[in-house]
């Protein structure tokens, strides 16, 4: 994919996910997580006051480890079109 198409898809399916309102699935939300950080290059800690919480996003990103930032994009964009049926931005 073009990096000018990667970076606008990208930053719409963000956009849609931020606007989303009904519950998610804690795995999807983990994956979109990972992929979301590794994009952004953003590796701070995961924030949560629970714990177990910061653990799952530590293990999400352990597992999307040895992905590229663009190929995070990617992924993130295939698994919102994927779960939301959406066939393009």
């Amino acid at each position: 994919m073009e990096k000018d198409r990667l970076y606008t898809e990208f930053e719409k399916a963000v956009n849609y996910i931020s606007n989303y309102t009904d519950p998610l699935p804690p795995d999807l939300l983990l994956k979109l997580y990972a992929y979301y950080k590794i994009a952004n290059q953003n590796y701070n800690n995961p924030g949560s006051k629970t714990p177990l919480i910061n653990a799952f996003k530590a293990n999400a990103l352990f597992q999307a480890q040895n992905l590229q930032p663009e190929e995070a994009m990617e992924k993130y964009i295939v698994l919102v079109k994927k779960e939301f049926g959406i066939s393009s931005f």
